[in-house]
């Protein structure tokens, strides 16, 4: 379930439907006073939509003081676009930081990487292909598609950020870090093309000029 923290009526009302509509399960909140009394009472939540700026409070205090202990990931979602804030609450921990006006569809795109990164069993389907995170195990049509263990590092990568471009830089980075080997941009482009050889699918999308990504649609 997701808790909407809101009190612009128009936001409500769209995102209830839009998320409604996603099939997630979503309640609002327009006053810190009222969420502080439903967080008392209500154990299920997965995910925080919080606004900065509510009409009996302040939402930085609110994620401060009582969401961050009780370890529910908090999306802000506020107009409050000064760089310092944007810092401050993901140094507080934040799971991410929207300022508005936004894109619904992003909105969404980050709802369910969050909630596919914490949930406890993850299985996810692209077209032909699914990828277990728990397991590190890819399949295609049910066939289970060996990958060396870069090769699967990679996919992981692209995985946990689903619908979301991983930038070459990052790639790099992470082989460094996982392999203790310095590799080019040459090296990262030979590693995709065999992983979409072994696959037999183009999930993998080259963003030219950036890096990689796996698209849903």
């Amino acid at each position: 379930m997701i808790l909407l923290i809101e009190d612009n009526e128009s936001i409500i009302k769209g995102l209830t439907y839009s998320l409604e509509k996603n099939n997630y399960k979503l309640v609002s909140k327009t006053t810190i006073k009222d969420t502080k009394e439903y967080l008392k009472t209500t154990k299920e939540i997965d995910l925080i939509i919080l606004d900065i700026t509510l009409n009996d409070g302040d939402g930085v205090s609110l994620y401060k003081d009582i969401i961050k202990d009780l370890k529910i990931p908090t999306i802000f979602l506020t107009a409050d676009d000064r760089e310092d804030m944007i810092v401050n609450c993901l140094d507080l921990g934040a799971e991410d930081y929207i300022t508005k006006p936004f894109s619904t569809k992003e909105l969404l795109a980050r709802i369910k990487r969050i909630l596919l990164r914490n949930k406890k069993t993850s299985i996810i389907k692209v077209k032909d292909i699914t990828y277990d995170l728990d397991k590190l195990i890819i399949k295609k049509n049910n066939i289970v598609i060996e990958l060396t263990p870069l090769e699967l590092k990679l996919v992981n990568l692209l995985f946990l950020n689903l619908n979301k471009v991983v930038n070459r830089n990052t790639i790099l980075d992470k082989i460094w870090e996982w392999t203790g080997n310095f590799v080019d941009s040459h090296t990262v482009t030979v590693y995709f093309n065999r992983i979409r050889e072994k696959l037999g699918t183009d999930i993998i999308k080259t963003i030219k000029g950036m890096g990689y990504m796996i698209d849903e649609e």
